[in-house]
């Protein structure tokens, strides 16, 4: 990408991202359009990598990703919040690209180089938000994004969608359960929070083309995710890949634990932060 600023490796792999998306697009018949994809990565410059070099474990992911951004479009729509939350939002358009019900605010929080990137490619694309859509620079292993969040008009006495798509398995145990245990205190009661069952990354292949991908993998909280999450005020739904991609039209012969889970905010957390007040600019 090219930006005034330097991308940090984890803000790069939003780019294999686009490329899924943007290959899933030009399908005949795709899960979901995101007219934008194609743009973000021929902006990037990134050469792409060669198709004989895709092993087992690559398509496996790139139809992970196609699968999961269906089902979170779905149930972002489907959540009843008009008020939204993309956690390390990277280079997802769906504030540009889903039919938001009126009234809908949407959070976007990054790194300011990835966002600015993003913000420079859609104003190429002349792209125009379907939702009022706020874009918020912010380290989410700092102290200050919560801060930063309500500066921006961010209301936690209002239900919240929120969204860790992709995100977990970049930190380590401690770090996702300070991250989520900050998104409980946000978060009123009937929040939703959607992201990936948690994996246990001591078992991912190795794979030279995604090397420089899952070299960055710290497993979150692993398989015990949805556990956590339990004990932590949340009532959780366990959707399997399998049976999701079946649901879509898109079975798959492949063995696999992956899946989402889908959260409801159900009893405060005793082990979390206080909540913070509204910050008012």
């Amino acid at each position: 990408m090219t930006t005034s600023e330097p991308l940090s490796a984890v803000s790069r792999t939003a780019l294999s991202v686009a490329l899924v998306r943007a290959v899933e697009t030009a399908r005949p018949e795709p899960l979901f359009r995101d007219p934008y994809a194609a743009a973000f990565v021929t902006a990037s410059g990134t050469p792409l990598p060669p198709a004989d070099r895709t092993g087992d474990f690559a398509r496996a992911l790139a139809f992970q990703g196609v699968i999961r951004t269906r089902f979170y479009d779905d149930r972002l729509l489907a959540a009843g919040c008009d008020q939204v939350v993309l956690l390390a939002a990277g280079l997802d358009t769906r504030a540009y690209r889903l039919d938001w019900r009126p009234g809908t605010r949407l959070f976007e929080l990054d790194f300011a180089p990835v966002l600015a990137f993003k913000e420079r490619v859609l104003a190429q694309e002349t792209a125009a938000a379907r939702c009022e859509r706020t874009a918020v620079a912010a380290d989410l292993l700092g102290d200050d994004w919560p801060d930063l969040l309500l500066r921006a008009g961010f209301d936690p006495a209002r239900p919240t969608a929120w969204l860790a798509e992709g995100l977990l398995v970049y930190l380590a145990e401690h770090e996702a359960a300070q991250l989520l245990s900050t998104v409980g205190a946000l978060s009123a009661a009937g929040s939703r929070l959607f992201l990936e069952r948690g994996r246990d990354v001591r078992a991912t292949p190795r794979e030279a083309a995604l090397a420089p991908l899952t070299d960055l993998w710290k497993g979150g909280l692993g398989p015990g995710t949805h556990e956590w999450l339990a004990r932590h005020g949340w009532s959780v739904r366990i959707s399997d890949l399998v049976t999701v991609a079946a649901d879509y039209g898109r079975p798959t012969q492949r063995s696999t634990t992956a899946g989402f889970l889908s959260a409801q905010r159900t009893a405060p957390d005793r082990d979390a932060p206080a909540e913070r007040p509204a910050a008012r600019t």
